[in-house]
């Protein structure tokens, strides 16, 4: 693509003379002379009218300077992202994922990330979605993968949010309990099970966020990783809610049960980006959706553990 032409006609734009337009240019004034008889003959207009003392646009000069500086700035946009997808196996990429999204949604992602760029630098950094948001936006990160409840929206003006899925949430039970072989359950059927949960208020946890009006669970056990909460599960100390995405972590002496339609929550899960993302992380972008829509297939269809 010729872009000479336009950048020369910029120059002498905002120079207003073919001498300083040339010096800036690294060009000779002659050449930039000719770049611009070039511009207006495929025009068929006079850009400048030549003065004494340089030049100064002409009506349709002014009328195509706008429109030749964004055409100049798509361009180079798109040499600095052609050039940065070209060197990616030598750039990096910051990853930031809540807990439970790091169970098989984002490593899946990593590794197909990897397999394209083996020379990328990649990290991963799990935490809570107020923590990672901190993250991205001091520059910490390049993508974080939050959630949100439906009541609760994040903040859509400080970043980009890009929708993956809708994840369900699911009841965890020990293989003997009466309600294991339910194909849903009802929360209140539970009203006299222990919950085993990341907080004993849980106000600001997935637990107190998706329960029914005037439900109140009794918490014995508080256990922040879910490989404690599920285990403490296995030894039937009490019943979890379990996000769907940590299915695949689930030990197999747990049974998972689907809520009854009337007690299922969903949370929402996203991507959240600068508003301008690289290209390695609009890649990254790629990836996330086709797994997500793949676990969210898999989860709707009933595949899985769910009601083994």
């Amino acid at each position: 693509m010729q872009t000479q032409s336009l950048e020369v006609f910029v120059a002498v734009a905002r120079g207003t003379s073919f001498t300083r337009a040339a010096r800036s240019l690294g060009y000779t004034q002659s050449a930039v002379s000719r770049q611009i008889a070039v511009l207006e003959k495929d025009l068929g207009a006079a850009l400048f009218d030549r003065l004494s003392r340089g030049v100064e646009l002409t009506a349709q000069g002014r009328a195509l300077l706008p429109h030749a500086e964004a055409m100049l700035d798509r361009w180079h946009s798109a040499q600095r992202d052609i050039g940065a997808l070209r060197d990616l196996g030598g750039g990096r990429l910051r990853v930031g994922a809540f807990p439970t999204a790091v169970a098989a949604l984002v490593p899946r992602a990593l590794a197909a990330f990897r397999s394209a760029y083996p020379q990328a630098e990649l990290s991963l950094v799990e935490g809570l979605t107020p923590a990672l948001l901190d993250r991205l936006a001091a520059g910490e990160a390049d993508l974080a993968v939050v959630s949100a409840p439906p009541d609760r929206p994040l903040d859509a003006a400080r970043f980009e949010l890009h929708h993956l899925l809708d994840e369900r949430l699911l009841v965890a039970v020990p293989p003997g309990h009466p309600l294991a072989g339910r194909p849903t359950v009802r929360l209140a059927d539970l009203a006299g099970d222990p919950f085993i949960a990341g907080s004993a208020t849980a106000e600001e946890t997935l637990l107190r966020a998706t329960l029914p009006s005037g439900f109140r669970p009794r918490i014995d056990i508080v256990a922040a990783e879910w490989t404690g909460k599920l285990g403490c599960v296995a030894a039937g100390l009490g019943v979890a809610l379990v996000p769907a995405l940590a299915v695949r972590a689930t030990p197999a002496d747990v049974v998972l049960l689907r809520l009854h339609p009337d007690d299922a929550s969903v949370r929402r899960v996203f991507a959240a980006t600068a508003r301008r993302p690289a290209p390695g992380v609009v890649h990254m972008l790629a990836l996330l959706r086709g797994i997500a829509a793949t676990l969210q297939g898999q989860e709707e269809a009933g595949t899985g553990r769910v009601g083994a």
